[in-house]
């Protein structure tokens, strides 16, 4: 059995550990109701971006552009979106684990990691890593320009045939789900089936308008990206330092029971050794 001043280092230790777990879920907490009211808020605008895109599209069949170009898939690119910090369960861990399926089967990949946990796995693994972004905090609009600009003039120039994004969606403060989106080649959603086909005058032309609003879904998936990372990921650490700081508590319970246990028998050993050398002096 431990010693009384073993176990109540011990208890110190968890005690002093237990402190942060709690802080860094109330921290967690104030920041993810402010990132679940930022992608709940963003969420309408990508819904009519991609509404918007997808009845263009449908009126334009057969236009040719660029980003709708479709090939046989020689290098493919994958956006991997991670946070830059762990203390979060398995919320990092789900995400590469999809990353990893997903290209395992591939010959010629070039990995593109947002967050440092990405970066660090697919580094240590030996992953050719054609951009890396780290620090990126919340989510910062100029960041994913740059990131959309980059797969947009590598998918021009024909380096790459195919490029997907892998994120973590963010579904409620118990749930995040690791997703696979296809951004490029640019596929318009489909209308719904009892929607009526409509004839659209472009103004000044199809190709402009299609111009412009190609490169913004890009953007604003990565954008979207972002804003489901930092929703989930808080969500995430909250759940993690909530379990982390019930659990110290049952730990120190537990201890502090053995420590009472022993300083019990302790005690008890003290008050024998006092009546037996009383007994013996009689």
């Amino acid at each position: 059995m431990a010693s009384l001043r073993d176990l109540r280092r011990r208890i110190k230790s968890i005690s002093s550990t237990q402190k942060i777990t709690k802080a860094m879920k109330a921290v967690a907490a104030a920041k993810m109701r402010r990132a679940q009211d930022n992608v709940l808020a963003a969420r309408p605008f990508a819904r009519r971006v991609r509404d918007v895109l997808g009845r263009v599209g449908s009126a334009s069949v057969g236009m040719k552009h660029p980003l709708l170009a479709v090939r046989e898939p020689q290098k493919v690119a994958y956006i991997v979106v991670t946070a830059d910090r762990g203390l979060c369960g398995g919320f990092n861990a789900n995400v590469l684990k999809m990353g990893v399926q997903e290209t395992k089967n591939r010959q010629n990949v070039e990995i593109i990691t947002l967050g440092r946990k990405g970066r660090d796995f697919f580094r240590n693994r030996g992953y050719n890593i054609a951009q890396q972004y780290v620090g990126i905090g919340d989510a910062n609009p100029s960041l994913t320009n740059e990131v959309a600009r980059f797969v947009i003039d590598k998918y021009t120039a024909e380096e790459y045939d195919e490029v997907y994004l892998i994120y973590s969606q963010f579904v409620n403060v118990l749930v995040q789900k690791p997703v696979v989106q296809k951004i490029l080649p640019v596929e318009p959603p489909e209308g719904e089936a009892d929607e009526k086909k409509v004839d659209y005058i472009f103004e000044p032309d199809a190709e402009n308008i299609m111009g412009s609003l190609l490169p913004m879904y890009i953007q604003n998936s990565l954008f979207q990206a972002l804003l489901e990372t930092n929703a989930g990921f808080y969500s995430a650490q909250m759940t993690a330092m909530d379990n982390a700081t019930k659990n110290a508590a049952d730990m120190i319970e537990r201890l502090t029971l053995s420590m009472n246990r022993a300083r019990q028998a302790a005690i008890t050993t003290e008050i024998s050794e006092i009546v037996s050398g009383a007994a013996a002096l009689e």
